[in-house]
């Protein structure tokens, strides 16, 4: 293999700062790393603030592709090139060391075919980053029945509010900020499916990829994500998470999904049943 680890990064109008800082951090690294940029953006503007060489490689889509799309193009270059690839937000901060923690990991868990990290707001606080396969009913009442009390017993058991996240366990379910990818697997499941924009593109992923192998949750390293939840605040990303999510549940299943019941049965049973009381 030419590199020890790929990583796409996909931007749309992204800071610079952010841009940077991915940059300098993975370039730190002492893994062989190949950096891909893909950007999204209406315009190539970005492109002269990156400088390429056998390290960076700058990836113009032409138009925005949507981000399970736009880190497809990025991971169809990486075939026989590298053991393992990360895809990752610009909006996220760590250490170098980190990658080689994740790399070391799945060098000798070989059954592992995709590592998630704790998650940490900027603010030091939990980010509820891996759940259980969600339902339509978790989506009705996260995003359009504002009663806090339902909505919390809703979470308990979707977003692990009762786990102290400090254990390695098997997830159905990790944000697609930070995901360390076994290349070979990436490439058995044809990558991200491209059907979903946004948002509900790492739910299919994560659930794919544990069809085949591990896929974990590694709390022995730690990342910080801003999380801007951007859905919340605008129409147009409300819109493309609303109708990317009906695609899921038409591909998966909606009331009838057996194995969604079977898949979170199984998380949850990792688990002491003390702490899964009110599933």
């Amino acid at each position: 293999m030419e590199y020890n680890l790929t990583i796409s990064v996909v931007l749309f109008n992204t800071d610079l700062e952010e841009i940077n800082n991915v940059i300098r951090t993975v370039l730190a690294s002492k893994l062989k790393v190949k950096l891909f940029f893909v950007d999204n953006s209406p315009n190539r503007s970005l492109e002269n603030h990156i400088r390429q060489n056998e390290s960076l490689e700058y990836i113009y889509s032409n138009q925005n592709v949507g981000f399970g799309a736009g880190h497809n193009l990025a991971i169809s270059k990486t075939k026989d090139i590298s053991e393992f690839h990360l895809v990752l937000n610009a909006d996220v901060t760590f250490e170098a060391s980190i990658l080689e923690e994740c790399y070391n990991y799945m060098k000798v868990n070989q059954n592992t075919g995709l590592l998630a990290p704790k998650i940490l707001n900027p603010d030091g606080t939990i980010q509820y980053s891996v759940k259980l396969l969600p339902s339509p009913l978790n989506l009705i009442i996260r995003r359009f029945i504002p009663i806090k009390s339902l909505k919390k017993k809703m979470d308990y058991n979707y977003e692990f509010h009762f786990f102290d996240f400090n254990e390695v366990i098997e997830i159905p379910y990790a944000m697609g900020c930070f995901l360390f990818i076994n290349t070979k697997i990436f490439e058995m499941v044809n990558g991200f499916d491209e059907r979903f924009f946004m948002y509900p593109e790492d739910i299919d992923l994560t659930r794919r990829i544990a069809e085949h192998s591990k896929a974990i949750f590694y709390p022995k390293v730690t990342i910080i994500h801003k999380h801007g939840r951007g859905s919340y605040k605008n129409r147009k990303l409300l819109y493309y998470h609303i109708t990317s999510m009906i695609k899921y549940f038409n591909k998966w299943g909606w009331i009838f999904d057996k194995g969604r019941k079977a898949i979170n049965k199984k998380t949850l049973s990792q688990f002491d049943l003390q702490f899964t009381k009110n599933k």
